[in-house]
Parts: C-alpha cells; sequence; structure tokens
C-alpha cells in the first residue's frame, strides 16, 4: 500500500518543540514506515522521518516572520495533491484547506480532524470529498461522516516513568484562556504547591497580564515552549498536571503524555477530557478551582505505575498507528 500522508508546516515534522499536529502526523509516518507502508510524509524539507520525505516548504512558516503561511501552506497542499495519483491513498492532517481541492486529489482522501478552530471551516468538511477521522469522540459534529474516532498516540520511549516526584504542580501547553494557565496558577496558590508553566506564549496580552506578574522563580515558574526531553522530565518530576481548561478540547496531548509518565492530572471535564482520563487511575476530574484543590490533595492516593500502565495500554503510538491501519482497510464504508 502506498500512502501520503499530507502533514502541516507551521512546524518542521517531528517538531523541535511545539507542533502537536506535527508529532502525531510524524509518528505515524515512521509508525506505517516500521510496518512495511510505503510512506511518503509531505512536510516541511527540514523534517526528519524514516518515511520519505517531499515538500516545497524549506521550514515551517511559524519559525520564520520572512513567510507567509498561507501562500506556503498553499503551495504545500499544490504540490502534494499534483502528485496524488501516485498513491492509493491520502492522508491530510492539515485542518481544512484540503478539503477545498479534494477534487484534484486523485486517490481517496482521508482527514483526520484535529479540532475545529471556528464555524466558519465547516463548509470546507461539509463540501470537502474525503472521509473522516475524529480524535475524540467528544470532537464530532453532526452531518460529517466518520469512519473511526482514533485517538492520538505517544512516543512512550520519550516519557520515562517516575516514582517520587517533587511537590509541585505542572501546566502544559500553550499560554491562552482558553488553556486556563490563570486558573492553574490559582489552584496552585491555593493548594500551597509551586507551579511550573510550560508553553508557547500565543496570547501576548494576557501573558502580560495575567500570568507574567505571577512568575517569581520560586512559587510559579515559567519555562517557555521546551523539547521532548526535557518535557518527560518536568512532567515526570510533578506531582499532577493541572489542566483547567476553559474549551471544550479534542484531546489534549499533554494530558496524555504526563499519564505516560506516571503523573496522573486533575483536569475540568470539559471536551474530550471525560473520554481521555480514566477517573482514579490516570487522574481526577473536576469543575471548579475549589474542587481542584481538593483533588491536589487527593492525587497522591492515585498509584503512578497504575498510571503509566494504563497509559501505555490506551495512548501508545502503537495502538494508534493500529488503529490507521484498520481505517485504511475500511475507506470507503463510512459510519452513518
Amino acid at each position: 500500500m502506498k500512502v501520503a500522508l499530507l502533514g502541516p508546516v507551521a512546524w518542521r515534522t517531528p517538531p523541535r518543540h511545539y507542533g502537536p499536529w506535527e508529532q502525531v502526523t510524524g509518528l505515524l509516518a515512521d509508525g506505517l514506515a516500521a510496518r512495511g507502508v510505503q510512506v511518503t510524509l509531505f512536510a516541511t524539507l527540514d523534517s526528519i522521518t524514516s518515511a520519505t520525505l517531499d515538500g516545497v516548504c524549506p521550514r515551517g512558516y511559524a519559525e520564520d516572520q520572512s513567510m507567509d503561511g498561507r501562500v506556503w501552506e498553499a503551495l504545500h497542499v499544490s504540490h502534494a495533491l499534483a502528485r496524488s495519483a501516485e498513491f492509493d491513498l491520502v492522508h491530510s492532517h492539515l485542518d481544512w484547506l484540503p478539503l477545498a481541492f479534494a477534487e484534484h486529489c486523485h486517490a481517496p482522501l482521508l482527514t483526520t480532524v484535529h479540532g475545529f478552530s471556528g464555524a466558519g471551516i465547516l463548509p470546507a468538511y461539509e463540501k470537502g470529498r474525503s472521509s473522516y477521522v475524529s480524535i475524540s469522540d467528544a470532537d464530532r459534529i453532526s452531518g460529517l461522516e466518520y469512519l473511526a474516532t482514533v485517538h492520538h498516540g505517544v512516543d512512550l520511549d520519550g516519557l520515562p516513568f517516575t516514582l517520587d516526584p517533587g511537590p509541585g504542580l505542572v501546566a502544559f501547553g500553550r499560554i491562552h484562556p482558553d488553556k486556563g494557565t490563570h486558573a492553574a496558577i490559582e489552584i496552585a496558590r491555593r493548594a500551597g504547591r509551586p507551579l511550573t508553566i510550560c508553553g508557547i506564549v500565543q496570547d501576548e496580552r494576557y501573558f502580560s497580564e495575567q500570568i507574567a506578574p505571577h512568575i517569581d522563580g520560586e512559587r510559579v515558574t515559567f519555562h517557555g515552549a521546551v523539547g521532548p526531553r526535557r518535557r518527560g522530565e518536568i512532567l515526570g518530576g510533578s506531582t499532577a498536571l493541572l489542566h483547567p481548561i476553559a474549551f471544550d478540547e479534542p484531546f489534549g496531548l499533554s494530558v496524555v503524555e504526563s499519564m505516560a509518565c506516571g503523573t496522573p492530572v486533575v483536569a475540568y471535564g470539559r471536551g474530550s477530557m471525560p473520554e481521555v482520563v480514566d477517573e482514579g487511575v490516570t487522574g481526577l476530574l473536576v469543575q471548579t478551582v475549589e474542587q481542584a484543590v481538593e483533588a491536589v490533595g487527593r492525587v497522591a492516593s492515585i498509584d503512578r505505575a497504575g498510571c503509566r500502565a494504563r497509559a501505555r495500554q490506551r495512548f501508545g503510538a502503537d495502538r494508534m498507528i493500529t488503529d490507521y491501519l484498520a481505517v485504511y482497510d475500511g475507506i470507503g464504508r463510512p459510519e452513518r
């Protein structure tokens, strides 16, 4: 089977720091190649993969301010679809843009929906000639035909298990009101625990007004975006990950990465969280700051080895690859 993986080009694949879509696409490309699938990954030309690499973008446009992302994404899609007749399947991880040109794709098109940025992009999904995979049941919308839900997988080897963590808490993800970074600071303060914050600053005003004034290097520490090795060290060395999201998150890679290190999660039970977090095994679901503070006091009762084992079972990259191979076999028979 010949598969074209159409990856995003905001960042390198795999990303040096931030880039969840690139991270998942890279793991899938390497995993499929290891299973004997002939895979061509369309990504930035500085990407690292065991699959065949092709593309037109020299680097991620989010890493080079001279590059216009709209232009480079369009060139990227055009280049990949021009080669589509060479493949048995084109599997897109690039949001809505390829759907607008689906009529020019000369192979079956499968789109993994990594989330909907707003109602304005829905016409592309509704009119696009594609089959769809959701990354959580919670993120499905009516009117689209889904072949399956495939939860993301993570590289377990890059997330070492830590049995005896420090006393601190961690908030991991882009710094944006949606992620509730300010709420994580308040939860940690009331719980009397130090907090480490990691992630790219996506909302500068929010960061300067609600986050930066609390950063003192002791009670609240900010590391910015961190790479894969440091990510595992910080997550594994924490008592719990705080995830007080203010939106219905489609998945939450940092949640799974934390659990894979043996670090349970205290998360607001919105979006995919009830689907991803196993209550009392890999974390605790709450609704308010007060409940989160109380949960921090109980989280030590969660067995970290059991948390790690459940994460390995549910969210290893191998499971994701097996699930996608099953989807590939079922192309043309969408769920109604």
